[in-house]
């Protein structure tokens, strides 16, 4: 594959991770978050039917490969899709996507601990830095939510803005160990099949809440522009995202690909700010430069070292 279409895929990619991640705050307004997550997961797994077959070349899966893959979807689908729909519906898009940016520092700690791969001065300065932003962004004024929610649940809403935040940093962590995990996944299973299997186990275990959460609900109340945005995050989420980074890093090293993480918030906050109308404060846009200098600093290639970086899978 010609490389700049790589680097056109894993930009694409990022972009829509970050853009799905800002535009599933009017989402959370529409629907319960269960519903929203069991609907999503229903779409894109309806899209990834033909995936699920055993390619011919393919062993059978060992009893550890299907625990990873139930780790993987429970972590970084289920538990992912709660953390970061009820987090962005207490904040702002924009702190979502500053703290969204934590995810390569956040990857690199967790290969250090869980694969023990050797973590170099400039990775633990991303950390510094990606702690430091979360921390400013969590601790400035937030935006006011009134374009989404009025009336108490606007005033509640901001007032629960640390805890959207906190969510927000639980997604990271659950976005990373679905990284660590994946890694290890890929060398037993095709990229297509692993991101249908885990699409899959995610709509069983949202499933009882979803089907809870869609009794009685009123559908007729859901404004036609929402069910296209929710066939828009369905897709991105579950198919699209994957398709793109995998087929990039196809012909991209994977330490040169993690650089385009750096969309990922950027995408977000422009996300937020042109499409839902939020505003950036002096705080924020601080917190923002910080934590993309540690996004750069986690991802670029080392010298004399290919092959070192961490690539993230997004979903």
């Amino acid at each position: 594959m010609n490389r700049i279409v790589a680097y056109a895929c894993l930009a694409l990619s990022m972009t829509l991770v970050g853009s799905y991640v800002a535009l599933s705050k009017p989402l959370v307004a529409a629907l319960p978050v269960f519903l929203l997550a069991w609907l999503r997961f229903g779409i894109g797994g309806a899209a990834m039917l033909h995936w699920l077959k055993k390619p011919a070349f393919e062993a059978p899966m060992s009893s550890q490969t299907k625990r990873l893959l139930f780790l993987e979807s429970f972590l970084g689908n289920f538990l992912f899709s709660i953390c970061m729909l009820f987090g962005v519906s207490l904040t702002s898009a924009v702190a979502a996507g500053v703290i969204m940016a934590s995810i390569p520092a956040a990857v690199a700690v967790m290969s250090w601990l869980f694969l023990r791969e050797r973590i170099s001065l400039r990775v633990w300065l991303a950390v510094a830095c990606a702690v430091l932003g979360v921390a400013l962004v969590s601790l400035s004024k937030q935006e006011p939510v009134a374009p989404i929610i009025s009336g108490p649940g606007a005033d509640l809403a901001s007032k629960n803005a640390w805890l959207g935040n906190l969510l927000l940093v639980g997604a990271v962590l659950c976005e990373a160990a679905y990284a660590v995990i994946g890694k290890k996944l890929t060398g037993a299973l095709s990229p297509k099949r692993i991101t249908a299997l885990i699409n899959l186990w995610g709509f069983v275990l949202v499933t009882p809440l979803g089907l809870w959460m869609a009794w009685g609900f009123d559908f007729r109340a859901v404004a036609g522009s929402s069910w296209l945005l929710l066939l828009f995050y369905s897709l991105a989420a579950s198919v699209w995202t994957v398709w793109l980074w995998m087929t990039g890093l196809k012909t991209v090293p994977a330490n040169q690909a993690g650089v385009f993480t750096v969309l990922l918030p950027v995408s977000a906050a422009a996300a937020g700010v042109i499409v839902l109308g939020e505003k950036l404060n002096g705080t924020q846009i601080g917190a923002f430069a910080i934590a993309l200098v540690g996004v750069v600093l986690a991802t670029l290639p080392q010298r004399g070292r290919p092959g070192t970086g961490q690539s993230v899978l997004p979903h």
